[in-house]
């Protein structure tokens, strides 16, 4: 079955239903590692790899932009950019272009661009919101670099629905380009920072939605069952939350649906979230070849109503 193609917003872009996360570039998969993670991704059907100004600067020694420039050398050595969308941030912590001041994105767009390798990036996202900045200031940078070629549409992370909304109608009145693309923090355990109003705006005015954290820190891949599974673990911290009884009612839910199927709770857990209202493509990251392989089953994974009302359910 061919992979089904969804629109990223009104861009004129599109992806197939399954987006490589890039944060684990440079920290826990290096060089080697992450070109055989992008050729297996790629070459099984992937479009859209999703990264960031400031990945991997939280680890000690290093300082950010060691993922864009991995992706970035292995495009130029494939020679395959105009077969992936490539996906960016600004906005966060960076030094020296940190926050969404124009003098910030200004700069911070060239020093992608120059990590990446390429002269345009497909989608440009405002990583987190910046209230020190006014939001029209902001709007009117990411225009003009749109205006000026260097990126082609624009993203929103961690935007909720009043500020998207606020964003939209400045676009409108002055005429900019608008964000397309929304990128939440979704899975079956964490809903409400997307469903309803946020989840509503994005479906009335086709914005397009990327999930990250999709399996939750990893979580929803059912390797992690007790404290003792996260001794020694780089995201340990991030999935000891998930360890409660509703985290196990949603693993058991999932282990009842891979009985089921022969599926792998990674691939239930993102297939779930393929057949939510609204979603374009949850982002998910991979360290080796394997796991590639089997995240890009979701790619024309469906599941039946009712396995997708018990895992509903259990989420819940």
């Amino acid at each position: 079955m061919t992979p089904v193609q969804r629109p990223l917003g009104r861009s004129g872009l599109s992806t197939t239903p399954l987006v490589l996360g890039g944060n684990v570039f440079g920290w826990t998969c290096d060089t080697a590692q992450g070109f055989a993670v992008l050729d297996a991704f790629v070459g099984g059907g992937g479009q859209m790899i999703d990264t960031a100004d400031m990945y991997t600067n939280w680890i000690p020694g290093l300082s950010g932009g060691e993922s864009e420039r991995l992706i970035g050398n292995w495009q130029h050595d494939r020679r395959c950019r105009d077969r992936i969308v490539i996906a960016t941030k600004i906005g966060r912590d960076n030094p020296p272009c940190s926050g969404l001041s124009r003098a910030s994105i200004v700069a911070g767009v060239e020093r992608s661009l120059q990590r990446l390798r390429t002269d345009y990036i497909d989608i440009y996202f405002a990583h987190l919101d910046d209230a020190s900045v006014p939001l029209e200031e902001t709007l009117r940078a990411f225009d003009d670099l749109v205006r000026a070629g260097k990126v082609r549409a624009l993203g929103a992370s961690h935007y909720d629905a009043e500020r998207m909304k606020e964003a939209a109608a400045l676009c409108a009145a002055n005429g900019l380009a608008r964000y397309e693309v929304l990128q939440p923090r979704y899975n079956l355990l964490t809903r409400g920072d997307f469903e309803g109003a946020l989840q509503d705006y994005c479906m009335a005015n086709d914005v397009a939605v990327v999930p990250f954290y999709a399996l939750a820190s990893g979580f929803l891949t059912g390797k992690y069952r007790s404290a003792d599974d996260l001794a020694g673990k780089h995201r340990g911290p991030e999935v000891a939350p998930y360890l409660t009884d509703r985290g196990f009612a949603v693993l058991a839910a999932l282990d009842a649906v891979a009985a089921e199927t022969g599926l792998q709770p990674a691939q239930i857990a993102l297939a779930w979230l393929n057949a939510q209202p609204g979603i374009t493509a949850p982002i998910a990251s991979a360290t080796n070849v394997e796991q590639v392989e089997e995240l890009l089953a979701v790619l024309t994974l469906e599941l039946s109503p009712e396995q997708l009302s018990m895992l509903d359910a259990a989420g819940r």
